[in-house]
């Protein structure tokens, strides 16, 4: 049996005569080709999570960052501190020669104190910061000195003597997000020294 299929004048009109007209069937789609639709709600929530995880990990990474600097700038000052100590120590103090080259340390603005057959000397010294710079672009560091004489038997008639050298180191960090404000940070550390004897007729 054939079909014919009829112009759209003619499906328009009843059929007439023996000739059968069928309209035409359209195929259904299928549920895995219809395509995803996202709302308004659903694409500004996706962008604010990718939006705070990418400021997550770039705060990580400056914060990361800063802590590595401000890690760095406490060695060079521990290092900056260690070498006015090393610098002290390696001072001549022989109590039988009358011989104290400590307190001919070059010191800024020094100040020497006695009372009690005690002494106390004081000053400080400025340096560059060993970290990389380049131009003007440096960090300067302060180093406070105190160098005390006291009796390690709090009794001077022993004479049993000990010095205490202290040196803390000042410096300025400003790089934890707010370069406008500066924070000083200091690294103190202390050594004791016991006298010299090098006078040959006490040997």
């Amino acid at each position: 049996m054939r079909l014919k299929l009829k112009s759209d004048d003619a499906l328009s009109q009843p059929p007439t005569g023996g000739w059968l007209a069928l309209p035409m069937a359209i195929p259904k789609r299928r549920d895995g080709e219809r395509g995803f639709i996202c709302t308004l709600w659903e694409v500004l929530i996706a962008m604010v999570i990718v939006v705070l995880v990418f400021a997550a990990i770039i705060n990580g990474y400056i914060t990361s960052g800063s802590m590595a600097q401000w890690t760095g700038y406490s060695l060079a000052a521990q290092q900056a501190g260690i070498q006015c100590l090393e610098q002290t120590r390696s001072a001549v103090w022989d109590p039988a020669m009358k011989n104290n080259e400590i307190t001919n340390l070059n010191l800024l603005n020094s100040s020497y104190s006695a009372s009690n057959q005690n002494y106390t000397y004081t000053g400080y010294t400025t340096n560059i910061l060993a970290v990389p710079y380049k131009g003007t672009n440096y960090v300067i560091v302060t180093n406070f000195i105190t160098i005390q004489m006291f009796y390690a038997n709090n009794d001077s008639s022993v004479k049993v003597q000990l010095q205490c050298v202290r040196v803390d180191t000042v410096w300025p960090f400003k790089n934890w997000g707010n370069f406008s404000s500066t924070s000083l940070y200091t690294n103190s550390m202390a050594s004791y020294m016991a006298p010299d004897n090098r006078d040959p007729s006490t040997f």
